[in-house]
C-alpha cells in the first residue's frame, strides 16, 4: 500500500456575492449557503486533481469564525492536504471582503473529503500527480 500523497498548493476556487435571498432569520448569511459555496470550491479542486467525477463523502472540523453579511464578497480558497487511494482531503477557507469597508476576514474553514468515481459510480484510484 502506498503512502498518502500530501500537497500544500492553495488556490482561489470560488468567488461570489452574498445576496439578501441567502440570509437566515437573523439577517446574516445562512451557514448552509456558505457551506455549499465551500463544497463547490472543493469539488472543483478535487475534480481537477482526480481528472474525473468526485463526490463529497465527509466534512470534518467545520468552524464558523465570523458572520457573512449581505453585500460581502465571499471567496473560497482550497488546499489539498491529503491524497489517499481514492480520496482527496481539502482544507477550504472562506473569506469575506466586507461590502462597505473592503476589509478581508476569514469567516469559515473546514476539511472536506471527496472520493473519485469511475464510470459506474464506484470508488476508483486517484491518479499519481506525475
Amino acid at each position: 500500500m502506498s503512502k498518502p500523497e500530501k500537497t500544500s498548493l492553495r488556490e482561489a476556487a470560488v468567488r461570489t456575492l452574498a445576496m439578501p435571498a441567502d440570509t437566515n432569520s437573523a439577517g446574516d448569511i445562512f451557514g448552509g449557503w456558505l457551506m455549499s459555496q465551500m463544497d463547490i470550491a472543493g469539488e472543483i479542486t478535487a475534480r481537477q486533481r482526480a481528472q474525473r467525477r468526485v463526490v463529497t463523502i465527509a466534512v470534518d472540523g467545520m468552524v464558523f469564525h465570523e458572520p457573512v453579511y449581505v453585500g460581502d464578497v465571499v471567496s473560497c480558497f482550497t488546499e489539498i492536504t491529503k491524497i489517499g487511494t481514492s480520496s482527496i482531503s481539502i482544507l477550504i477557507t472562506a473569506t469575506a471582503m466586507r461590502g462597505q469597508s473592503g476589509e478581508h476576514v476569514t469567516v469559515t474553514e473546514g476539511t472536506f473529503v471527496y472520493v473519485a468515481l469511475d464510470e459506474n459510480g464506484r470508488p476508483c484510484p486517484v491518479p499519481n500527480s506525475g
